[in-house]
């Protein structure tokens, strides 16, 4: 009987990811692993996915998903591989105004295939801020606002740093987040996202501007999702860039 394709998910696994500074981060990553196989494959799919993966531990990069994935292919004689990596990124931030200095997480995804599944793709979710347009022009005494959450998938030709795309991603938004706000700075971005209004609809295409003007993605696909403050809906909205190209 012909198999699809076989695996490993969701195994976690400490792992070092490489920093824009050059630093090694370790953080927990929750991998899953598949390739497809020939009907007649003896090998032990588990002990290569596992062998192949714990080679690369002491540093995460898109050149040793690479290695893996050509590993996984060669012994299992796979015409594709293809590994998922999804990990809690640290970035510490300084609060507006005091300089507090804290640690903001961020949830970040490696995917690569090899073979017929051939591509890396690498992936953020970033918290942010969103205030409400309308509830601005309606009301005298204030806007209500929410804590939203953009995600940004990426290709690219040459390499791009996650901490970059971060960054990118927040000035997109009324308002970025902090983990930790003294009153001085609680002040400074609540008057930020009150002066700076948006519908996810509009983060959603600054997000694809900002995208679209890089010099290195060459695909993006980008979805906003509100958590509304007084709805017990979210807003979202979604873009593709093959569909605006």
């Amino acid at each position: 009987m012909h198999i699809q394709s076989v695996g490993i998910k969701d195994i976690q696994v400490p792992v070092r990811v490489l920093e824009k500074g050059g630093g090694l981060q370790d953080t927990i990553a929750t991998i899953s692993i598949q390739a497809s196989m020939p009907g007649s494959q003896n090998n032990s799919c588990v002990e290569v996915f596992t062998s192949a993966l714990n080679d690369s531990l002491g540093a995460i990069s898109v050149a040793s998903f690479s290695g893996i994935l050509s590993e996984i292919q060669e012994k299992l004689q796979s015409r594709t591989a293809r590994l998922e990596m999804s990990f809690p990124f640290f970035i510490e931030k300084k609060a507006p105004v005091t300089k507090t200095r804290s640690l903001m997480e961020y949830d970040c995804t490696f995917s690569g295939g090899i073979g017929e599944d051939e591509g890396f793709i690498l992936s953020v979710r970033v918290p942010v801020t969103t205030l409400c347009p309308c509830s601005k022009e309606i009301s005298v005494d204030g806007a209500h606002n929410q804590r939203a959450e953009i995600s940004l998938q990426v290709k690219f030709k040459n390499f791009v740093w996650i901490e970059d795309l971060i960054v990118m991603v927040e000035q997109c938004a009324s308002c970025e987040l902090y983990a930790l706000l003294k009153r001085p700075d609680e002040k400074y971005v609540t008057e930020k996202a009150f002066h700076n209004p948006m519908f996810v609809e509009d983060v959603v295409r600054k997000v694809a501007v900002s995208a679209l003007a890089h010099p290195d993605i060459t695909w993006f696909a980008a979805s906003v999702e509100s958590f509304e403050s007084i709805h017990k809906h979210s807003a979202y909205a979604y873009v593709d860039s093959d569909e605006i190209r």
